[in-house]
């Protein structure tokens, strides 16, 4: 089973409808009423339904690194920095990762973009 993605408050709505486009299932924060959520309760709310977070916020790699610390378990991360992956790029690299990987995978791991 191909992973399901869970899109951070800032990631651009090109990069959601492209790989929604190629069949990618796709949730933002906005859409699953999460907007106003801290970045914690984004990485929660993501492991409630099973989703991985991407994002281009660096603040979720200190809370990654955090809950690993502690073992405190959550989805998976994916993360690209905004100025160092295009839309495109980004895309590209989001469907191979979700396409060929699973939520064991991912679980309590983070998945740097570019490749």
């Amino acid at each position: 089973m191909s992973l399901r993605l869970y899109m951070n408050h800032h990631v651009r709505r090109a990069i959601t409808e492209g790989l929604r486009h190629r069949g990618v299932d796709v949730v933002t924060a906005y859409e699953d009423g999460a907007a106003s959520f801290d970045d914690e309760h984004i990485l929660e709310r993501a492991g409630q339904l099973g989703r991985v977070v991407f994002t281009h916020d660096d603040d979720f790699l200190a809370i990654a690194d955090r809950w690993q610390q502690a073992g405190r378990p959550f989805s998976g991360l994916i993360y690209a920095h905004q100025l160092r992956v295009t839309v495109g790029q980004a895309i590209e690299d989001l469907e191979l990762v979700v396409k060929t990987s699973d939520a064991d995978d991912m679980a309590n791991k983070v998945q740097y973009l570019p490749f």
